[in-house]
């Protein structure tokens, strides 16, 4: 019989909820049937089932750990932009084999994209096969537009923010297409944006188109890249600042556990007024923190953030991490935000906030699940150099084929 969907919740309801960026841990069999398809030894139909299977398995791992938000795992996707590139029309894609899955599409742009289409790229489909799996609430994740343009060529465009906009116009239908499916909670990635911190106001500009006129609420994702477990720049989030809250979303969500916390500050200085997606855990290093390292961490981001307006994640998505490493971390962000949770500072959130989507209303928190606390050895985070200087790891590099071995992984 098939389920009421009408009466599942559209956003957390306590304080504190616990969520993931987006994508979730590929596992070394799954890469390799990805890899196959490429090289044509594997049909489209036989990958589709297959990587229905991963996402069921992905959305219960989530569950078994005591996250209050889920996804989908991004596992249908191969990286951060081949998913929507080979799917916009007027994006030529002239080789379409890879020697792993992995790699990125050359994508070329010869003429203006056209303003609209029938197709679509399927990213309401996606999201109704995840609904039909939980009752949990879902955050259903996409590239930005200033990302995706990164990964094109092509002199269509005398100003290449116009590709940019362009861009965006498709996302905004996409997202509608999501809201009419039933998805509440987006989130735009820009893992890109560290890289181009002088583009930060074009990069605004386009999430506003991105978003308008989509009732959803929106969440926007910026890190410092996460190309096979290594950031591809470093530095702090100050470039982000003051034009970031020109943006028409209700949440950032942004790694601390790798830099540190020290760009709660900006959080301070700038009177950011809206909710916060706090990166607790480390997702480019195996070590699994111990749930006094999360809960102290998170006591830390409350000094700055109330608790009604702070969603706990890790820094980025999972994808690169070992799924027992990816597991034991999930549970231990979990009992970690329960151990705050269960003291005496934070106020429950109010129902009614939880379903306010009209910025500048913020994403509201989850039920609670405490799960048990990892004793795996906590992971040590680095401090980032000043400025946002690229790293060897670069997320704009043209080809991947010399890159570095993938953690849990190899190539």
């Amino acid at each position: 019989m098939e389920r009421d969907l009408s009466t599942l919740p559209v956003l957390p309801t306590v304080p504190l909820p616990t969520t993931v960026v987006g994508s979730y841990s590929v596992p070394q069999w799954l890469g390799r049937l990805k890899t196959e398809y490429y090289q044509h030894r594997l049909s489209a139909q036989h990958l589709a089932e297959i990587h229905e299977v991963a996402i069921k398995a992905a959305v219960k791992d989530q569950e078994l750990a005591g996250i209050d938000v889920v996804s989908d795992g991004e596992l249908r996707r191969d990286n951060d932009t081949d998913y929507f590139l080979a799917r916009i029309p007027g994006i030529h894609i002239p080789q379409r084999a890879k020697g792993d899955y992995f790699d990125y599409y050359d994508a070329v742009v010869a003429e203006p994209l056209p303003a609209s289409s029938q197709e679509n790229f399927s990213l309401a489909a996606d999201f109704a096969f995840t609904r039909g799996l939980t009752d949990r609430p879902i955050k259903f994740s996409f590239t930005g537009p200033f990302s995706l343009s990164r990964r094109i060529h092509g002199n269509a465009y005398a100003d290449p923010g116009d590709l940019v906009r362009a861009l965006a116009r498709w996302l905004n239908a996409e997202a509608r297409e999501l809201v009419k499916a039933g998805a509440r909670l987006l989130q735009i990635d820009e893992p890109f944006l560290a890289g181009y911190r002088e583009q930060v106001e074009l990069a605004v500009e386009a999430i506003n188109i991105v978003t308008e006129g989509v009732d959803a609420t929106w969440a926007l994702h910026v890190c410092y890249g996460n190309r096979y477990a290594r950031p591809s720049w470093e530095g702090h989030y100050d470039f982000l600042f003051p034009a970031v809250m020109g943006a028409k979303v209700h949440q950032l969500v942004l790694e601390f556990a790798r830099k540190s916390l020290d760009d709660l500050r900006l959080l301070g200085q700038y009177e950011w007024d809206r909710s916060l997606g706090f990166g607790v855990i480390d997702v480019k290093n195996a070590g699994v923190e111990p749930a006094e390292l999360v809960a102290s961490r998170i006591r830390r981001a409350l000094e700055y953030v109330p608790a009604d307006r702070l969603m706990i994640n890790p820094d980025c998505g999972l994808r690169h991490l070992a799924p027992e490493i990816a597991r034991a971390k999930l549970y231990a962000m979990v009992a970690g935000a329960a151990q705050v949770r269960a003291e005496p500072t934070p106020p429950p959130a109010s129902p009614s906030d939880a379903q306010t989507t009209t910025l500048p209303a913020t994403t509201a928190p989850p039920a609670t699940t405490t799960s048990p606390a990892t004793t795996t050895p906590a992971a040590t985070g680095t401090t980032p150099a000043a400025g946002n200087a690229r790293t060897n790891g670069q997320a704009g590099s043209r080809s991947s084929s010399s890159s570095p071995t993938r953690q849990g992984r190899t190539k």
